[in-house]
């Protein structure tokens, strides 16, 4: 599997920068394409997105 260096580690809680109030934890990192689940669903369906797409997630932001 090919990874580089990426900003956001499997485990962090990150957003997307259009949708700022749901956490989504990093599932998988591969090809430059982050595979994230809604936090707090462990069994919903994979989200996919690219770096550029996400940010930290800030609990104060709510």
């Amino acid at each position: 599997m090919y990874t580089i260096n990426n900003i956001f580690k499997v485990g962090d809680i990150v957003c997307t920068k259009v949708n700022p109030k749901i956490a989504l934890v990093v599932r998988l990192f591969a090809y430059n394409i982050y595979y994230c689940i809604v936090k707090g669903q462990p069994k919903g369906t994979d989200l996919v997105y690219f770096e550029r797409e996400l940010q930290l997630f800030d609990s104060e932001k709510k």
